[in-house]
């Protein structure tokens, strides 16, 4: 029960369309399945590290996050916008890409650092677990552990489906389409960092 609740509450938080979706999709399109489902398992495994350390109500890490989260959103920011303007600049090659180590390596831990620095996820997940019934540091560590688990394996599996639907529609985008996909894509990226640096600025000069 514990397994399947995480399951779905780890689908739940994963499904929303926002930077890492993005990157899913762009990097389907691009360089192939096993690159987007790479870049979605780096935001499953930071997940999986946030609601563990929900899940065990490590009050201390939480606090620490949260007190540091205006350097983080920079951060976050900086990379997210940094990684719009690569997107926006890339050129389509004329031939598909290769998923080779590397290339699943970097998607993969791009996305898991990019997921890292929205601290708020952490706070969400406290607020779900509540919700749930599931009280922070409340289980026993075998029942925290099927419950990341289940956020893990519940955020891979929205990943694997995105990735599929979008890896089967990819022969439809000619070098054209993709081109345009980048110069979206990119322009969504920046946007996002945009408004995380944004929100520092409001946080910092307390503006309404």
């Amino acid at each position: 029960m514990t397994l399947g609740r995480g399951a779905v509450l780890g689908f739940s938080i994963a499904a929303p369309v926002g930077p890492i979706g993005v990157l899913c999709i762009r990097r389907t399109l691009s360089d192939g399945r096993a690159t987007g489902l790479a870049t979605g398992l780096g935001a499953a495994a930071a997940d999986g590290l946030y609601g563990t350390v929900a899940a065990l109500g490590l009050t201390w890490v939480t606090s620490l996050l949260v007190g540091q989260q205006m350097w983080i959103r920079v951060i976050g920011g900086a990379f997210l916008l940094w990684l719009g303007l690569r997107t926006l600049r890339a050129r389509p090659s004329d031939r598909q890409a290769d998923a080779k180590g590397r290339g699943l390596g970097g998607a993969f831990l791009s996305t898991f650092a990019l997921t890292l620095t929205n601290p708020m996820t952490i706070l969400s997940f406290v607020a779900v677990f509540a919700g749930l019934g599931l009280a922070a540091g409340a289980s026993s560590p075998l029942g925290a552990l099927l419950l990341v688990s289940g956020v893990i394996a519940g955020s891979a599996a929205w990943w694997l489906l995105l990735s599929s639907v979008v890896h089967a529609v990819r022969g439809r985008f000619d070098h054209r389409a993709m081109s345009w996909v980048n110069r979206f894509s990119g322009a969504v990226l920046i946007g996002f960092g945009a408004a995380a640096l944004w929100s520092v600025v409001v946080a910092t000069a307390g503006l309404p």
